[in-house]
């Protein structure tokens, strides 16, 4: 088996994906502002899930493809990552989505306010509970490709990518469906503009809590569920990530 890259080439491989997404997502937001809505908001979500996507598929093998401070944090909270790289991995992904956002802004000012997540329609109580479960939900597909072998491990990209575009699809026009404090602390630092931050930190956060302790429930109930046909060799396959 081959070892995986040490601690350092890791985080660097988890901030060079982090401000690849926040570049490319956010930065649909922002040419969406620039050049007259040429994406629409269906594009801005399939630029999301497609770039978490290619970001897996060249990172998961190195680091994980976290990209996500919840997602680091929930992993070690459900002892799948050590907790002694969370620090490490949390600064990389903000330090590559603040990199991106800045990168941003020298490119195109603060247009569309670089991608800034704000409720709208729903208060801070309810945008709060829908970035939790928007997060819980992402965080049971990651779980479900990431440490489960009974998963379809070569999809793992597709499965994270499409979640993140379905969910942005729904609830993007409401909360902006972030699911990630770093992709929403970026831009609120580079535009100057932290009201209502706090939802996108605490919501993702608390999510990804939530899925890792749901998805233990629900992978102990299966296991004591009767044996099922002998999976196939697809079915068979190590995770990706």
């Amino acid at each position: 088996m081959t070892a995986r890259p040490d601690l350092s080439r890791r985080v660097a491989a988890e901030a060079i994906g982090t401000f690849c997404l926040v570049f490319a997502g956010t930065g649909a937001v922002v040419v969406n502002a620039v050049a007259g809505d040429p994406l629409g908001h269906g594009g801005v979500a399939a630029a999301f899930g497609l770039v978490v996507a290619v970001m897996i598929f060249a990172f998961g093998h190195l680091s994980g493809a976290h990209l996500n401070p919840a997602v680091s944090l929930a992993f070690a909270a459900g002892r799948h990552f050590p907790r002694r790289e969370v620090a490490p991995y949390i600064a990389a992904q903000v330090a590559g989505a603040v990199a991106a956002s800045f990168a941003l802004r020298g490119l195109f000012g603060v247009a569309g306010g670089l991608g800034a997540t704000h409720p709208r329609h729903v208060g801070a109580g309810g945008a709060l509970v829908l970035e939790a479960g928007l997060t819980a939900v992402l965080m049971i597909v990651v779980l479900a490709v990431a440490t489960d072998t009974r998963a379809v491990g070569s999809l793992a990209a597709i499965a994270i990518g499409g979640t993140i575009a379905l969910e942005a699809l729904v609830i993007g026009p409401i909360t902006g469906a972030s699911m990630n404090p770093a992709r929403s602390l970026a831009p609120a630092l580079a535009a100057g503009d932290v009201a209502d931050l706090w939802i996108y930190l605490a919501g993702p956060i608390a999510g990804a809590m939530a899925g890792v302790v749901l998805y233990g429930v629900l992978r102990d109930a299966r296991d004591l569920t009767p044996a099922v046909p002998r999976a196939t060799a697809t079915e068979r396959e190590e995770p990706a990530r």
